[in-house]
């Protein structure tokens, strides 16, 4: 048992000393450049998107905007300060499309390394405020190597520009940059050509990993017919068709056999996420992030070149193609994190560098601590340890001595005065030498025959001495009785020994707490004082240092006293409760011990009858003192 105490006692001490350092590591300051940072965290499920695919080296869209950012005036020119770290140590892959702070908006894309769908949630931070620092946007290192295009439509462009590591820019294009698109700008076709784009390798379709092209549309007017994608070569080919105002996907192969999925309703005058893929033996159109439709195929190697809005009405941003067929919940995560009508990212509060960089309060309250200062926490530090394993083993015992108390009486109320021991067992060494220590045998002490019952150890006491005693209780006299009745009241005695056990310590910590803290306070003070008269400095800024330690000796007592007082008011409560229900079951057991000789002396001599009746009278007196005594 002193072994086991040891050993709890340096477990929470050095559980203690850890705690300094883990809050220490959930601050740290990836560098001090950096004035401000924010934590934002990603739920793949918050907005009951049901993803379940845990996703990897995904472009993530940060929008930010006054709701959730309020330092634009903070950022450096375009965003050039943003960093988006992971942890402490590693960087995250983003490209700032769009800085505006007149309008306080931004769009920044972040390459997150996975997406954890269920319930998972993935955190990462934002450093922001370094006017000085060199722009570290990355386009090209944003996507994966199964993106082969990407155009977000920026401003100024003449032809689209590839944002991914392939370059394929536009060869030719008859569509205009528009500044009001979904995601900053988009492209306006107004019916004409519309985008071409050359043959390259990165274009090739392999049946085995498959094909997907996404974009953002907007469709203002129901069209006869308009191509939004095609990807053609000279035999085959895949492409996005919109039909007045429904969209469909069409797979024609090498033998002119032409396969379409049905056609999906579009919303006029909206912005709608359209994706299709093209997997080995099936073509499957997404609409706004949900599979709509979809159509058997025997899919092909292709070398195509791509058209891009051939005879649309209408706009198209972040127009996306990729070399591999993309999961649904891929595709569900791209709508709905671009979407702003879902929260996928949530915000957290700004954090200034200066608290990071500026002086630490607590670490110059501790600087200004003096030897006696020290020696107080210390003592306090340890009155707290020992006060939360009393609170900790004691709220356990009494909860379990309650459960078995209630389990006991369960089985007590089925004993009738004629067996009255039969719920007795005799205790071997093993069970008494556990049930000295509150916190082993409630942890792994057995519960198998109420050994945690303080009622059941009363019961225990009164049959043994029955036993050892009277073995017929119909010889019982009246001081056999007043034996049984004092051997009851010893153990009720013992067992609210037990109970109040270690609670002297909650009392010493509450009440020897503050005043060890005050203590501290006093010497701290006085030292400040001796050490102003002996300098002759007096200002603030020599005082206040000192006093600061020094009242920090106050807060340490009243830490340790406070939970120890809310503890031991709860606790003495509980107790109080089972020591009552310890009365009354003696008074129980008299009465049903009364019963058992009244009941084997009825038609025997009249003095024993007697005797049974004045046993009786006693055993009401008794009972009715007692209550008495706990209504005062």
């Amino acid at each position: 048992m002193k072994n086991i105490n040891q050993h709890s006692l340096k477990i929470t001490l050095l559980l203690l000393l850890l705690l300094p350092a883990v809050a220490s590591a959930a601050s740290a300051w990836w560098n001090n450049s950096w004035t401000s940072r924010k934590i934002l965290t990603v739920d793949a499920a918050t907005t009951g998107a049901d993803i379940q695919e845990t996703l990897t080296d995904v472009p993530l869209l940060v929008r930010l905007h006054t709701g959730n950012f309020g330092y634009f005036a903070e950022l450096a020119e375009n965003g050039k300060d943003l960093r988006f770290m992971l942890d402490d140590k590693t960087a995250l892959k983003h490209a700032v499309e769009k800085i505006d702070p007149l309008a306080e908006l931004g769009f920044v894309w972040v390459k997150l390394p996975t997406v954890r769908g269920g319930v998972g949630t993935d955190a990462f931070t934002m450093y922001y405020g370094n006017a000085n620092v060199a722009d570290a946007s990355d386009p090209h290192g944003l996507y994966d190597v199964n993106q082969a295009l990407v155009y977000h439509f920026n401003e100024g462009e003449t032809l689209p520009q590839d944002a991914t590591a392939y370059t394929l820019h536009a060869t030719t294009s008859t569509a205009t940059v528009d500044p009001a698109g979904w995601i900053t700008a988009a492209a306006k076709f107004d019916g004409q050509a519309g985008i071409n784009v050359s043959n390259a390798p990165a274009l090739d379709i392999n049946p085995d990993s498959g094909w997907t092209f996404s974009t953002w549309a907007k469709i203002d007017t129901a069209q006869p017919k308009a191509v939004l994608v095609k990807a053609k070569d000279d035999t085959s080919h895949i492409q996005l068709v919109l039909k007045d105002s429904a969209v469909l996907a069409q797979y024609q192969d090498a033998n002119g056999n032409l396969a379409e999925t049905g056609a999906a309703p579009i919303t006029l005058g909206q912005w709608q996420h359209i994706a299709v893929t093209a997997q080995k033996d099936k073509l499957i159109l997404y609409l706004n992030g949900q599979a709509v439709a979809n159509t058997p195929i025997t899919l092909a190697a292709m070398k195509p070149a791509l058209q891009i809005g051939d005879g649309l009405q209408g706009w198209l941003d972040e127009v996306q193609i990729a070399k591999q067929a993309r999961s649904a919940d891929w595709i569900k995560f791209q709508y709905r994190s671009q979407s702003p009508d879902f929260t996928i990212i949530n915000f957290g509060q700004d954090e200034s560098g200066g608290a990071a960089e500026g002086p630490n309060y607590f670490l110059i309250i501790l600087q200004s601590l003096t030897v006696d200062g020290w020696v107080v926490i210390a003592l306090c530090g340890v009155m707290l340890v020992i006060s939360a394993m009393v609170i900790v083993s004691k709220s356990l015992a009494l909860n379990r001595a309650s459960k078995d108390n209630t389990a006991f009486l369960k089985q007590y109320r089925h004993v009738d005065a004629e067996h009255l021991g039969d719920l007795d067992r005799d205790e071997n060494e093993e069970d008494e030498e556990i049930s000295d220590s509150e916190f082993l045998s409630t942890l792994i002490g057995k519960h198998d025959h109420f050994q945690s019952s303080p009622i059941y150890h009363i019961y225990h006491a009164g049959v043994q001495e029955l036993k050892l005693n009277f073995g017929d209780s119909a010889a019982l006299t009246a001081e056999g009785l007043n034996l049984v009745r004092t051997r009851l009241d010893a153990a009720v005695v013992r067992e609210t020994q037990k109970l109040n056990k270690n609670m002297v310590l909650l009392t010493i910590a509450i009440s020897g707490g503050p005043f060890l803290g005050l203590l501290g306070t006093v010497l701290g003070v006085m030292i400040t004082f001796a050490v102003i008269a002996a300098t002759g400095d007096v200002n603030i800024n020599s005082i206040a240092p000192g006093i600061s330690g020094a009242l920090l000796a106050t807060v340490a007592g009243l830490a340790v006293a406070i939970p120890a007082l809310f503890a031991y008011n709860y606790l003495l409560t509980q107790i109080k409760d089972i020591t009552a229900d310890m009365h009354v079951f003696t008074d129980e057991f008299l009465a049903m011990v009364s019963k058992r000789i009244a009941d084997r002396q009825r038609g025997g001599d009249g003095l024993s009858v007697m005797f049974t009746e004045e046993f009786i009278n006693l055993i009401a007196e008794r009972i009715a003192t007692k209550q008495q005594g706990q209504s005062s």
